[in-house]
């Protein structure tokens, strides 16, 4: 109890970028363990020193202010020793979501311009062949497995110092120091490089108006559901480190070890998707003693539907609470709160509220902000926001006004400034919180010899979200079954990205200028729902 009063005091009086964060929980909480992972155990103490030796080895390496590293691998400790390392050292995280493609793993390191690349060994024979053909990447290490620990990550930075300051000024708020890769416009994903004072500016704000919304405790054990290359997992992990909570690393989601974990860890809060949720209730043993620990559940990516939030009440027994945002906001934007989480509540159909220091506006198509109960496109204002896509001043441009981010979400707010969805602007599906772009999974299916052109739209899945479906126009003399484009398209996109469903055509639907009218195609396959997009 001593300690939570501790650490609640100095919250007034925080540090306001990363390497900060580490050095204030290494001398408050040295003890304390900031990663569980495996078995395994990383106290802030360990973190701090261990993420310094990585910093030194780094600017050993010829890296440091503007260099960017990558991280290609599933979470561990080393993901987060990595990032704080980067904070400290002036480098910026490049972390690389490990289910895509070579070629897609290429495009980012090569937009990127990243230097040096941490890897799983799973992924050495990619990174090996990317390294000959990316001039830019100097070098790739290997991050340790249980096989070869020791040969690796761990050897590269042993003997660096663990203390001592590192040449040069000390990291700044609005230095970068992550740059996480989204889908864009073009179909190829834009790097949004992100600022130190993306990860503190609203957590301060919920403190300064006492909104527990999304609280943290120094006593919490947080399960990261989202991975790091996704802004949902970094973000939730830096501030439950600012908060000195201990964070639960998990490779992968696998419901069986996830629900084992909340039991013999005592997971008191967790970030997940609502499919993630939905896969985790249908365990054997998921009931209500199984949760007895867990008092808070943050979503997002999607809505949670209405039978989902009563089964997860009657069987969790705790709090929910929805996040809405997006990897150029920062993550955060608007949170439902759990007092909306009711059954039947006409608000569990809003994405939420803005947080307080977060404004939200709807637009019309001139610019102008709309009354209440119009529809149009959301624009967020927020202090977290990007520093802007690198190498593209155009596309930073275009999305951001004025220090407004457009979110290409069209929407209403009602009268007491909640925000409700009802479809998007541009033509991203969101399958299980993940971004996918429709443009560059038709350029793929447009490479199959048979194919004219296609169009692929998010239709409603229960499990997901949102699914892929395919529509597709063969060329005259073209054959091709579903199960051929399936196989086709394996190998060149990740396979979430890969549609369940193709519908061939004799020809796409069109306006006077030529364009594809997608909400032609989509449309249909929402019909009876008020809200197309989850």
């Amino acid at each position: 109890m001593q300690d939570d009063t501790l650490v609640r005091a100095r919250r007034t009086v925080r540090p306001r970028t990363l390497d900060a964060v580490a050095a204030r929980q290494a001398a408050d909480r040295a003890g304390h363990p900031a990663v569980l992972c495996e078995g395994r155990t990383l106290t802030y103490g360990q973190l701090h020193q261990e993420s310094d030796r990585t910093a030194h080895a780094l600017r050993a390496a010829g890296l440091g202010p503007g260099s960017r590293v990558a991280y290609l691998g599933k979470e561990s400790e080393h993901f987060y020793e990595i990032a704080l390392a980067c904070a400290k050292s002036g480098a910026v995280l490049v972390p690389v979501n490990w289910r895509l493609t070579r070629e897609e793993i290429a495009h980012i390191l090569r937009d990127s311009g990243t230097e040096l690349l941490f890897a799983e060994r799973e992924r050495l024979a990619v990174a090996g062949e990317l390294g000959a053909v990316l001039p830019e990447l100097c070098a790739v290490v290997p991050l340790d497995s249980a096989e070869g620990r020791g040969s690796g990550f761990l050897a590269w930075k042993a003997g660096r110092p663990s203390g001592g300051r590192l040449s040069g000024p000390a990291p700044a708020p609005d230095d970068a120091v992550a740059q996480i890769y989204t889908s864009g416009t073009t179909g190829l994903p834009k790097g949004v490089v992100l600022a130190h004072r993306a990860f503190f500016g609203v957590d301060e704000a919920l403190v300064r108006h006492g909104c527990d919304w999304v609280d943290w405790r120094p006593g919490d054990r947080c399960l990261i559901g989202m991975p790091g290359f996704h802004i949902g997992g970094l973000s939730y992990a830096m501030q439950g480190f600012v908060a000195g909570a201990t964070m639960v690393s998990m490779p992968a989601f696998v419901p069986g070890d996830v629900l084992r974990q909340i039991g013999e860890l005592g997971i008191t809060q967790g970030l997940l998707t609502p499919a993630m949720l939905q896969m985790l209730l249908a365990e054997p043993g998921a009931g209500p003693a199984a949760f007895r620990s867990v008092r808070k559940v943050v979503y997002g990516g999607a809505p949670i539907s209405e039978p989902l939030l009563r089964r997860c009440l009657e069987t969790m027994g705790c709090e929910f609470a929805q996040i809405y945002g997006s990897t150029e906001t920062g993550n955060f934007a608007a949170c439902l709160p759990p007092g909306d989480h009711v059954p039947g509540s006409p608000r569990l159909a809003a994405a939420g509220r803005a947080y307080p220091g977060i404004d939200l506006r709807i637009t019309g198509e001139d610019g102008r902000e709309l009354p209440p109960g119009a529809v149009g496109e959301v624009w967020v204002r927020s202090p977290a926001r990007m520093l802007g896509y690198h190498r593209q001043p155009a596309a930073t441009r275009e999305t951001v006004r004025d220090g407004w981010v457009r979110m290409g979400d069209a929407g209403r707010l009602d009268a007491d400034g909640y925000l409700f969805l009802s479809d998007r602007i541009d033509d991203t599906v969101i399958i299980g919180g993940e971004n996918v772009y429709p443009t560059e999974i038709e350029h793929a299916l447009a490479a199959h010899p048979a194919v004219a052109e296609a169009a692929v739209v998010g239709v409603p899945d229960e499990r997901w979200g949102e699914a892929l479906h395919a529509y597709v126009v063969l060329r005259p003399d073209g054959r091709a079954t579903p199960r051929e484009l399936m196989r086709f398209l394996r190998g060149r996109l990740a396979d979430f990205k890969i549609p369940a469903v193709y519908e061939f055509l004799a020809e796409l639907p069109r306006n006077p200028n030529g364009k594809v009218l997608r909400r032609a195609l989509r449309d249909p396959l929402w019909q009876g729902r008020e809200r197309k997009v989850n």
